[in-house]
């Protein structure tokens, strides 16, 4: 298994590796390129209030509406205001840069999410090769062997390597041609194995296929991840929100609460957040047809800050609260994988990790490659793709090993799909694979 994948799925590791490789620096890079747009031009002595710096962006993109609005982070940094502007994709916003000191503005840029232009086209290119969809099976395949490729090969480099254990953590300097460059691949291979696991578990939590059954898995196990209820009461214009208000029912008919008519502004509702103890990085998203104000904590970096709340936005009043101390245990499990897969959780030194194991990933595969080139048939020689599995080796399997192992691939294949469609496929190849030279060997045979 871990030969076919490493000679008909590396193709795809290289790619995610490449591309992720891009996108662990874009962090750093956005920085640089953004400057004018992310700093200011000097720090003032006190910021001016938030609905000034609002009034500047509108002034700026006057078709936009604004949705929300990201407060500087620190004293260098800009306000974003984030719009909904005619014209753009799905997904995508105007965001508005306005220096808190002066309501200056210091640029537009069409982001997705946090993402800036840059960042946001390396992260598609990492998913989906900006193929759409259709391109996301291929980060998703790779994802699905990545764990596979990795844990073989730790069992095939430990087994080898069992009566020689000083050589297992580092390459054979001693070592020629081939094997060298077997104890390169080997070497190298356990001291990333750990990060490549955990690189594919975490991909794999959003994907198409395998990530639709871990999130209804999740949900199964009370896992699902939990947000601030910000709806306002039936009637709540002026006030008196209740959390767990719904819809109020006219003749049969679900009606949603009307739309605030009084508005304590975004000043006065950030003041109740921070009361509130929401206090680090925080994000507001302005109030819409039956909703109050959200305002969210989004500093990842460890120990991170995530707690949220909704505010009335007639009276102020803190209509609920979510701590990430509350979430279950497996939605924060899969926020900090999530985190630290994109680079998040440690700040620069995570994008470092990330981009060693990406190196590490590209050297392997080449190492694989050039092993493979080594084995190619020669004059004297006509192995090309690696030893068949002996006919029928399964049956000196025992049963007691081999019907769990079965059932754990059938159970693989189907939570992972890609997974099984392509171990079908293996499969079918090895026994074409063991068809021919078993062909080969009856022709060969004297008569």
């Amino acid at each position: 298994m871990h030969f076919y994948a490493g000679i008909l799925i590396a193709p795809l590791l290289f790619l995610a590796a490449a591309t992720g490789l891009l996108y662990a620096g874009s962090w750093q890079a956005e920085k640089i390129i953004y400057s004018d747009e992310l700093t200011v031009a000097g720090v003032g002595e006190r910021a001016l209030p938030l609905s000034v710096q609002v009034t500047a962006a509108k002034g700026a993109v006057t078709e936009g509406k604004v949705v929300a609005v990201w407060p500087a982070p620190d004293a260098e940094a800009t306000t974003r205001v984030i719009m909904e502007a005619p014209g753009l994709a799905e997904g995508l916003t105007r965001t508005v840069f306005v220096d808190p000191y002066t309501a200056h503005v210091n640029g537009t840029l069409t982001t997705s999410g946090d993402a800036l232009p840059l960042r946001a086209w390396l992260s598609e290119f990492h998913a989906s090769l900006q193929l759409g969809e259709f391109g996301r099976n291929y980060s998703e395949l790779a994802a699905s062997w990545l764990w596979i490729v990795a844990l073989g090969g730790l069992a095939l480099w430990i087994g080898r390597r069992r009566s020689r254990k000083a050589l297992i953590a580092l390459p054979d300097r001693a070592a020629t041609g081939r094997r060298k460059t077997l104890s390169w691949h080997g070497a190298v291979g356990l001291w990333a194995v750990a990060g490549l696991v955990a690189l594919s578990a975490t991909g794999l939590t959003w994907s198409k296929y395998a990530g639709e059954n871990i999130g209804q898995i999740q949900d199964r196990l009370g896992g699902a991840t939990p947000s601030v209820s910000a709806a306002l009461a039936p009637g709540a214009a002026s006030g008196g929100a209740d959390e767990h208000a719904g819809h109020v029912m006219t003749e049969g008919m679900e009606m949603p609460p009307p739309a605030p008519t009084t508005d304590i502004g975004i000043d006065r509702a950030v003041a109740a957040a921070r009361t509130a103890g929401v206090t680090e990085e925080i994000r507001v998203t302005l109030p819409t047809k039956g909703k109050g104000y959200v305002i969210k904590e989004q500093d990842k970096q460890v120990p991170v800050h995530l707690d949220a709340v909704a505010v009335d936005p007639a009276d102020g009043r803190v209509m609920g609260e979510l701590r990430f101390a509350d979430h279950p245990f497996l939605a924060q499990l899969t926020r900090f994988g999530i985190d630290l897969h994109m680079g998040k959780t440690f700040g620069l030194a995570n994008q470092i990790a990330l981009a060693a194991l990406a190196v590490a990933l590209m050297f392997l595969i080449f190492w694989g490659y050039r092993m493979w080139w080594l084995r190619r048939p020669t004059k004297d020689r006509a192995l090309a793709v690696g030893r068949a599995q002996p006919r029928g080796a399964w049956r000196k399997v025992p049963l007691t090993m081999l019907l769990p192992l079965a059932a754990v691939t059938a159970v693989a294949g189907w939570f992972v799909p890609l997974l099984g469609i392509s171990l079908v496929a293996f499969l079918a190849i090895d026994v074409l694979l063991g068809a021919v030279a078993a062909r080969r060997a009856k022709t060969a045979a004297p008569a």
